[in-house]
Formats: C-alpha cells, sequence, structure tokens
C-alpha cells in the first residue's frame, strides 16, 4: 500500500508501506494491503508504519517528528495531534496536525 502523511508545514511521508497503524476515535486499528476504503478521523497518539526494509526510504530529520523504533528499525512512528485519514486503492492518505 502507498502512504504519503501531509501536515500544514510539509509532506512528512511519502512511500510504498506494508502495514499502517493509526490512532483512530475509538482507538487503534490497522490496515494492510487491498483493506476496504475507509475515511476515519484521528485522535492524538502514534501513527506507526511497517516498512518492508529501511533501505529504499530515506528519513530526513523532520525536527524529530518521524522516529524509528527502538526494538524494530521496520518500524516509525509519528506523533499527531490529530488528523483525518482516507484509505481507497490501496492509497492512504493522512492530513495531521
Amino acid at each position: 500500500m502507498f502512504l504519503e502523511i501531509v501536515t500544514p508545514e510539509a509532506v512528512l511521508f511519502s512511500s510504498e508501506i506494508d502495514c499502517l497503524v493509526v490512532p483512530g476515535i475509538d482507538g487503534d486499528f490497522q490496515m494492510l494491503d487491498n483493506h476496504a476504503p475507509i475515511v476515519s478521523v484521528l485522535k492524538e497518539g502514534l501513527v506507526k508504519i511497517h516498512i518492508h526494509t529501511q533501505d529504499h526510504i530515506i528519513l530526513d530529520d523532520l525536527n524529530g517528528r518521524l522516529e524509528v523504533e527502538k526494538d524494530d528499525d521496520r518500524i516509525l512512528s509519528l506523533a499527531i495531534n490529530s488528523g483525518t485519514l482516507e484509505l481507497n486503492d490501496n492509497k492512504a492518505i493522512i492530513l495531521a496536525d
């Protein structure tokens, strides 16, 4: 699946991923390839991005916003205050604050 994370300041992330976990208003939920289309409001929490390998992703500093998990370098975390998510045809877009 393809993921793009956009804030008012910049595009923070844009790449193919294996899995995505987001903080929905009713709790965290996970999306994999071929997930049904969905639109959701996100609350404050961590967006967790599971990537196959870090070889093809260039991580900029992003003011310290995007972090690699300590236990697994294939999981990236991004703290958000709120946002919205749209997933359709294996493309997820997160508009985050």
